[in-house]
């Protein structure tokens, strides 16, 4: 399981990070690599409502519709858990992760 299910897994998070882009016009490799940094001002100007694996989508959507800003990607190195080490995303933190992406970029205003 754990070979099969970490490449169902990466194919999943390619599909969500591609369709993510899709909406924000964006090009980022991974959207939901954890690292990310902003200015003060702009985040404090965000109204963040989710919690766990929908901040991602939130925030990248919430941030790409502001024109004054530009989003760059920084590469980051590090080495994801295995189930057995902890790791607690599932099928259900997917599924609200796309959830959220359809909901910031199409029918939520900022």
């Amino acid at each position: 399981m754990g070979r099969r299910m970490s490449y169902l897994v990466h194919v999943g998070n390619r599909a969500l990070t591609t369709l993510s882009n899709i909406f924000t016009n964006l090009n980022l490799t991974d959207m939901e690599v954890g690292y990310k940094a902003f200015r003060r001002e702009i985040i404090q100007g965000i109204r963040l409502e989710e919690n766990r694996f929908g901040f991602e989508p939130e925030v990248i959507a919430k941030v790409s519709k502001i024109r004054a800003v530009r989003v760059y990607e920084v590469p980051v190195s590090y080495y994801g858990r295995t189930y057995a080490e902890g790791k607690k995303a599932n099928w259900r933190d997917g599924l609200s992760a796309l959830r959220c992406i359809l909901k910031y970029n199409l029918w939520h205003k900022t």
